[in-house]
């Protein structure tokens, strides 16, 4: 690419493409990898290793692709936009990628407790580049946990379908629809029985209104999540929270508020992936999980992370 010229966040050439330069162990194939994982994801497609999908700036709508070249740049093209994007909006999707794939994150600290670690050490070898990948909006990432607890991952995404299909917006291109999550000040205005057709239970249709309710009122936000001092103060605030238990607080504090010390003790699938990997017939106990846990020391999300991608 030529006359690429420098901004605060990103490069942009001639063509209006942004580039974004990656860190040297980003693994392309190990994060598409992740993101395959279910073909009923409705939030972006992958197709010939091409990302595409919407990003909300404010009230735009703009459709990207995104793709990485050879040189471990990736490539942001601007396929559709609601409105002409200024120079602080492009800045804002930037933004948003770094955050969704967790650019800005130094690994080698984790990389170099994994790798002496015999739980881990496979895992970090199998899928070294992974990042921890994320969800940005608050609401979506609360709403997934709702929808995720007590069934299974290929159910859960069903209703995640079932639910964005429903109440969120999306754009046209090119014969397809690509999809936007509902807002949570379209959801507050609902009652349970507006989400009847959805094969959620009432409890959840109940849960995921009363958190649109709180974040319409304010009194829940990401802003002031991430200004609590701890990990643990912001844990205890996302449980007072009715249909939010330990395990989906600290889904969110890992995929959403970014704190690399969560840790979903409670969560099947981090089980299943330990018994799996020890060859054991029973789950691991509470003691073992907090033992781990603490040769984990501030990579407790990473950790889980990578023994995630050993099942799912």
């Amino acid at each position: 690419m030529s006359e690429v010229q420098k901004t605060n966040d990103f490069l942009e050439d001639v063509n209006g493409e942004i580039i974004i330069e990656l860190p040297a162990d980003f693994n392309l194939n190990a994060n598409l990898g992740y993101l395959e994982r279910n073909k009923n994801e409705c939030m972006f497609e992958v197709e010939h290793t091409i990302i595409t999908r919407i990003i909300v700036v404010g009230k735009k709508r703009t459709l990207v692709q995104i793709k990485v070249t050879e040189q471990n740049q990736m490539i942001v093209q601007f396929l559709k936009v609601s409105n002409p994007l200024n120079q602080s909006e492009r800045a804002e999707v930037i933004r948003f990628i770094r955050e969704w794939f967790d650019l800005d994150r130094e690994l080698i600290p984790f990389y170099k407790m994994a790798k002496a670690d015999p739980l881990l050490n496979w895992p970090v070898q199998e899928f070294h580049g992974l990042r921890l990948i994320g969800v940005p909006d608050l609401f979506e990432a609360l709403c997934w946990g709702v929808l995720g607890q007590q069934i299974n991952l290929a159910f859960a995404y069903t209703l995640k379908r079932q639910f964005v299909e429903k109440f969120g917006d999306s754009i046209e291109w090119s014969g397809r629809n690509y999809w936007v999550f509902p807002s949570y000040e379209q959801i507050a205005k609902l009652s349970p029985g507006d989400l009847a057709d959805i094969k959620m239970t009432v409890k959840k249709s109940e849960y995921i209104i009363g958190i649109a309710r709180l974040m319409a009122s304010g009194e829940l936000s990401k802003e002031k999540l991430l200004g609590m001092e701890t990990l643990i103060n912001a844990e205890k605030s996302l449980i007072k929270i009715r249909g939010i238990g330990p395990w989906t607080a600290n889904y969110v504090l890992m995929r959403c508020l970014r704190h690399t010390s969560a840790f979903p003790i409670d969560d099947v699938g981090l089980h299943n992936a330990i018994k799996h990997l020890t060859g054991s017939e029973k789950k691991p106990t509470k003691e073992e999980l907090l033992k781990l846990a603490s040769r984990w020391a501030n990579w407790q999300a990473y950790a889980t992370f990578y023994l995630w991608r050993v099942l799912y």
